[in-house]
């Protein structure tokens, strides 16, 4: 039992260096002249003068100040129900006012010990529930309970507006041996701003955003955000519900890559950038004209350099607030749910910036991050590298991935940079990276990290999807873990993007010496679940956009695009187009100006236009071109040899492989009339797509409305089309009931 309080407490608690303030403050019991009672102590250095306010008796009690710093005591009558009374601080502060508020330190912690061993052993899957700041009602009490990870930390202090930025009078609790602190303060609501003032060993102090903080200022500004997350009521659990059922391998994915901030702008706004409400509505029509299933996009969490995209996040668990409150994007998912929009976003755990009020150095030593630059940092990026080993980091990157899922309804995480996460080598020159325990250049606790991430959101949200940049040929990406894979539902096909580009900068006259670079694809083609990008990184740094790259005329340029989207969407794999590509916009991306809109108006860009949204009507409605996208019995090649003309011609087939189209593309300017394609059946065909349709913008060479096969050997088939390749032009043909074979 407590008597005293030693003056060394009282030192370290007014200097702020003390672990446990709840052992000096708050209630303790203590001997008075032989007999049980109770001391209340508070420490509010901003006071002049402080009552003890008993709340069962309505009376006040004035406390003894017994530090100058601002220290008080009272003691109280003997009683057995004394220690669990409820209490009040009546104080006058120096600014005059005289404010009612409970004790921060009557408050039992919120974590439980189980809880504290899930989190050291990192193994809490629902750790943002419990770490950060927490909306709590304590027997009627409402209030705001903060934890932090931070075990090298002297000690961690709540600082705000509501304690005008002075921690003194809310020093937290440390539990050992987690290395967690925590305290409750009574009275808090949502909009509260706050940071953690971290004391570090070396007597330093620096201000920290919440790592589990769930909403943000804006930056320049950096202090997190008291948010109450369960105050939306959703509205898509028929989504939900289906999402659960469906298998995506099986179904048409056609992804809409968008950067928040630069899609469109508001010429009224400080920055230019619309709410996430404003673009729920905008950005669903737009994927709804075009035929998109879902929007994928770049990093929503919070960043502070608007020039890294979001690819630098320092708040993992808050949306960032250029756009609006964390509401306003569960409305924004909400919103693209109801009307059969699936919303994955970017999830960035290869690194993280350096700022001070982020992750670096967080208690004063390499926490998050390895101390060894070697394995610590990333030269390319000026960017930290998270110690992937340490139980309390795997716990943080996983709890966060489904923190996605769950709070937010996310229907797909793409993680960023996987390659940097699975080669402890990456980018570096020799004698630059440590090898693992087996000497190798593979880094085994990132590989751990990421499988059992795919385990666990696989596991725990049935339907939701993992996407995996990944740019190396590392095998099983995209294969299950229990058969050694990493366990992503779908891997970027950076092979096919980087050949397929590679060829269609070169002249259409030089292509045929070129061939291999399209059919290379399919040799690897169903190794993985492959996603086919054209992304963000297309059409930045120098590289122009997409338009811009393709070889020839004015004419030929806009044909060599529609060329190129229309074997992108006939080949075997997911689809992805970053915004601005759909509208054949000239210049590269800038985040800092709105897509170039105003194209529209000339009938090239608009028939690009046209032609994704042709391309996806006929994708989504043909399963041939979705169904068996991930097994060679779904394609089959006609020709794949002709190089000198430079043609391809193959068969996408549905699980009934009845069902099936044929695809030929002329990627030459060169019209070739009379071109015989071997087809599996006779009967008639319709010509369901040209690229090259006045509709697009092309010349209108074509076949219109179909042909019979006819009895003529080509390819090795005994029925083929003799057809008209359109220049710069794919082809679709599907067997009809138009007339019967000749």
């Amino acid at each position: 039992m407590r008597t005293t309080v030693s003056l060394d407490s009282i030192s370290a608690l007014v200097e702020g260096r003390h672990a446990n303030p709840f052992d000096v403050l708050g209630p303790h019991e203590v001997e008075s002249c032989g007999r049980t009672a109770r001391t209340v102590r508070a420490y509010l250095p901003n006071s002049e003068q402080v009552w003890l306010l008993d709340q069962a008796q309505n009376t006040l009690r004035p406390m003894r100040r017994i530090h100058p710093a601002g220290l008080y005591e009272a003691m109280e009558p003997v009683a057995d129900q004394l220690p669990n009374q409820p209490y009040q601080f009546r104080v006058t502060q120096r600014n005059g006012q005289t404010i009612t508020m409970h004790d921060p330190y009557a408050f039992e912690p919120f974590l439980t010990d189980y809880d504290l061993y899930l989190l050291g052993e990192g193994t809490h899957s629902r750790a943002y529930d419990k770490l950060g700041a927490k909306l709590r009602d304590v027997e009627g009490v409402t209030g705001v309970n903060f934890a932090v990870w931070a075990p090298n930390a002297t000690s961690v202090q709540v600082v705000g507006d509501f304690n005008y930025w002075d921690g003194r009078s809310h020093s937290m609790r440390k539990h050992i041996p987690s290395g967690i602190w925590e305290l409750f303060i009574p009275g808090l609501k949502t909009g509260e701003k706050y940071k953690f003032r971290v004391k570090t060993s070396d007597g330093g102090s620096i201000d920290k955003s919440d790592p589990y903080g769930v909403a943000a200022e804006l930056p320049p500004c950096t202090a997190s955000i008291v948010a109450d997350l369960d105050v939306h009521q959703w509205r898509d659990s028929k989504w939900m519900e289906q999402r659960r059922q469906l298998n995506p391998l099986e179904q048409p994915m056609s992804i809409y890559e968008v950067h928040l901030g630069s899609w469109r702008r508001g010429k009224d706004r400080l920055h230019g950038w619309l709410n996430y409400r404003e673009l729920a509505h905008q950005l669903v029509e737009y994927c709804q004209e075009m035929g998109y299933t879902h929007l994928e996009l770049m990093p929503v969490s919070e960043h502070p350099y608007t020039g890294s995209w979001g690819y630098q996040t320092v708040g993992y668990f808050s949306v960032t607030s250029r756009y609006g409150s964390p509401e306003d994007f569960m409305y924004f998912v909400d919103h693209c749910h109801q009307n059969g929009i699936g919303v994955i976003i970017d999830w960035v755990p290869a690194h993280f910036p350096k700022d001070d009020h982020g992750l670096r150095r967080f208690d004063g030593t390499a926490l998050y991050e390895h101390a060894d630059p070697r394995q610590g940092e990333h030269p390319d990026w000026g960017t930290l590298i998270f110690n992937y080993g340490r139980t309390e980091i795997r716990n943080f990157l996983i709890a966060n991935a489904l923190f996605w899922l769950d709070k937010y309804h996310i229907d797909g995480l793409r993680v960023d940079a996987v390659a940097s996460m699975l080669y402890l080598d990456y980018s570096r020159e020799d004698g630059g990276w440590v090898p693992n325990e087996y000497g190798g250049r593979e880094n085994i606790p990132a590989i751990s990290l990421l499988q059992e991430f795919n385990r666990q959101a696989h596991a725990e949200f049935p339907g939701a999807m993992t996407i995996a940049e990944e740019s190396t040929a590392w095998g099983g990406v995209s294969r299950p873990t229990d058969t050694g894979g990493l366990g992503f539902t779908f891997k970027w096909n950076m092979g096919w993007m980087n050949d397929t580009i590679r060829y269609m900068r070169h002249e259409p006259v030089h292509r045929q010496f070129h061939h291999g670079e399209l059919t290379f694809s399919l040799i690897y083609a169903f190794t993985e679940n492959f996603v086919l990008p054209l992304s963000h990184d297309e059409v930045v740094h120098g590289k122009r956009s997409l338009l811009d790259q393709m070889p020839g005329d004015l004419w030929q340029k806009f044909g060599n695009l529609r060329l190129l989207y229309s074997y992108m969407w006939t080949h075997p794999g997911k689809k992805l187009l970053f915004m601005g590509g759909d509208i054949g916009q000239w210049t590269e991306w800038n985040h800092e100006t709105e897509l170039q809109w105003d194209l529209l108006q000339w009938d090239t860009h608009s028939g690009i236009k046209r032609l994704i949204a042709d391309l996806n009507a006929m994708y989504r409605r043909e399963p041939s071109l979705y169904e068996v996208d991930f097994e060679d019995k779904g394609f089959e090649w006609i020709d794949c040899m002709n190089s000198g003309d430079s043609v391809l011609c193959y068969i996408r087939k549905a699980k009934n492989a009845d069902d099936f189209v044929v695809v030929c593309c002329n990627m030459t300017p060169v019209v070739r009339a009379g071109y015989r394609v071997g087809v599996p059946r006779g009967g008639w065909y319709d010509e369901i797509f040209n690229s090259d349709s006045k509709h697009y913008g092309g010349s209108n060479v074509g076949n219109f409305p179909g042909m019979n096969a006819k009895k003529h050997k080509a390819q090795g088939r005994s029925q083929s089309l003799e057809i008209t390749l359109p220049p710069l032009g794919v082809v679709v043909f599907k067997p009809g009931n138009a007339q019967s074979a000749l």
